[in-house]
């Protein structure tokens, strides 16, 4: 596993899915080249203090050290946001909001229904 360090990677997984947790923010985007997986981590300054955001990178480093690898996606790139929430919330809580938010990444997203009754613009309605 690698670790995202340009700018440009950051923000192309930043368009990609979303999983919230109380914790953290976890974003994931498909490559398309077959490298391996890589992950980056996020803590902005609203968060505290350099010491308590420090922290929170830690805590999230380990916490995707210690998640088996089966559970992310091989050509993918994630991107772990910090919440100062992240500083006291339970490490294995936080192991077990990884692993969900990965299988909550992988679901398709939903199609939108079409709504058949909607009228058309000339004002007629569809049978």
């Amino acid at each position: 596993m690698d670790r995202l360090r340009q700018r440009a990677d950051f923000l192309a997984v930043a368009n990609g899915a979303r999983a919230n947790t109380a914790a953290f923010l976890l974003q994931g985007r498909r490559r398309d080249d077959h490298g391996p997986i890589r992950v980056g981590y996020t803590v902005t300054k609203k968060n505290g203090t350099a010491t308590e955001r420090n922290r929170i990178r830690r805590r999230l480093r380990e916490v995707i050290r210690r998640v088996d690898a089966v559970f992310m996606r091989p050509h993918h790139d994630y991107v772990l946001v910090g919440r100062r929430d992240a500083l006291t919330r339970d490490f294995a809580t936080m192991i077990d909001d990884l692993r969900s938010a990965l299988r909550r990444l992988d679901r398709p997203a939903p199609k939108a229904a079409g709504n058949k009754s909607a009228p058309n613009p000339n004002g007629m309605t569809r049978p």
